[in-house]
């Protein structure tokens, strides 16, 4: 692939070095982007480009990063639609989980389903989510339980990888995410063998990126998760953790302690956390989509924002507490819900994202998440006349063009 261009209204770079106090996300207007399929090779303006690349240009609309989804389940079978009338008729999600419900209910239909159908329903998902423009998915397994459904998750979520018409895909072993039944009698040796034996074969087998468990109440407690979080340094994994959702039990002090890239929910946590979150550089992924179905108070944002904690926003796309695939909805109702100001929302689902998966930062290749030279050439063309339209709650795909590595994925001119 040769060099070429694309030209646009407004070309949101989300570039650190550009931005400034009354230019957040760095916006450079009348501007085009060149690139290969390799990555971007200049940002500049449209009127620079013309003698430099053959340019397509999109008039007034406006191009962003590839939005990156930093937390999502979406390797799943089955469906909790009953569960969902529960809870909006007041039904507690830790009531329907002790019952034999919640994750329980999900473990049961990946354990029925084989590994190619599993594969097939999270490519089919992975599809629509880069319709609305996500060029970067985090897949976490987590719903197999016992190491032979963990395994078929973790094959299933390989084969997407493998896939360059669907987004990129970021591995994550969710070690520790509920006590199947069968081990009901034997919890320690259950955490043992999840969080040591199988972290060093995901790690081997090269099925993950990162690890994550659930530390919360009515979950894995902190030195549970720890067994994990060490093993996962031992094995030369990331750690991502599910922090806070109902409780603090010191979960977001955890994450700090083992290098936690981030620590995700927290809708629950202290002051002390949070010092700890900023003092280490973890981030926080924030759920919107999953206080809402739970009607859970938001997250302290503010005091994260104080704290100079980053802030990820993020689908946690799953089938019971977050039955969404679209990380623009998630962005637009971290706005009114959360109080993240626009910028914070799409820094949020870009660079930041990028950040909290070892995508973007000191050193790292081809960074993803925002429009600067040597970046990947993740971007999108979006049906819209300002970023600002990207965080109306639309129900339907709002993108013109998604490109994955200078390659069209999706969008309305990659339909025709």
């Amino acid at each position: 692939m040769s060099l070429v261009g694309i030209a646009a209204k407004r070309i949101v770079t989300c570039d650190v070095a550009r931005a400034t106090p009354d230019n957040p996300l760095a916006v450079i207007e009348d501007a085009a982007v060149l690139y290969d399929e390799h990555s971007i090779s200049w940002v500049g303006p449209r009127d620079a480009a013309k003698d430099k690349a053959e340019i397509t240009d999109f008039g007034d609309r406006v191009v962003t990063p590839g939005l990156i989804d930093a937390h999502t389940h979406s390797a799943w079978a089955g469906s909790r639609h009953d569960e969902y009338a529960l809870r909006m008729a007041g039904a507690d999600y830790r009531a329907i989980a002790s019952a034999g419900g919640g994750i329980l209910s999900t473990y049961r239909a990946v354990t029925q389903a084989s590994e190619a159908g599993l594969a097939a329903e999270l490519a089919a998902r992975l599809r629509r989510m880069a319709e609305l423009g996500v060029t970067t998915i985090e897949v976490k397994s987590g719903y197999g339980l016992e190491p032979d459904g963990e395994r078929k998750q973790l094959r299933a979520i390989a084969r997407a990888r493998a896939d360059v018409s669907l987004p990129s895909v970021i591995a994550t072993y969710l070690a520790l995410h509920a006590l199947p039944e069968s081990a009901r009698g034997s919890r320690d040796h259950y955490v043992l063998r999840a969080g040591t034996s199988m972290v060093q074969e995901v790690a081997q087998q090269k099925l993950a990126q990162f690890v994550d468990a659930y530390v919360d109440a009515n979950a894995f407690s902190v030195d549970e998760a720890r067994l994990v979080c060490d093993a996962a340094k031992r094995a030369g994994l990331g750690i991502r953790l599910h922090v806070g959702q109902f409780a603090d039990i010191g979960g977001a002090q955890l994450c700090a302690e083992v290098g936690a890239r981030s620590a995700d929910h927290l809708e629950h946590v202290d002051a002390a956390g949070i010092d700890a979150l900023a003092k280490s550089g973890t981030l926080a992924t924030l759920l919107p989509v999953a206080s809402f179905t739970l009607r859970q108070d938001p997250p302290p944002v503010a005091a994260l924002r104080e704290a100079g904690v980053g802030m990820v926003v993020a689908s946690d796309a799953n089938p019971g507490t977050a039955p969404t695939e679209s990380l623009p909805l998630a962005m637009a109702l971290s706005v009114p819900m959360y109080g993240l100001t626009p910028a914070e929302a799409i820094l949020g689902a870009t660079r930041n994202a990028a950040i909290s998966l070892g995508l973007a930062g000191h050193g790292v290749s081809r960074p993803r998440g925002s429009l600067t030279s040597g970046a990947r050439a993740d971007l999108v063309v979006w049906d819209l006349p300002h970023e600002l339209a990207i965080l109306q709650p639309w129900a339907t795909p709002k993108t013109h063009l998604v490109l994955r590595k200078g390659q069209p994925i999706a969008g309305s001119a990659h339909r025709r």
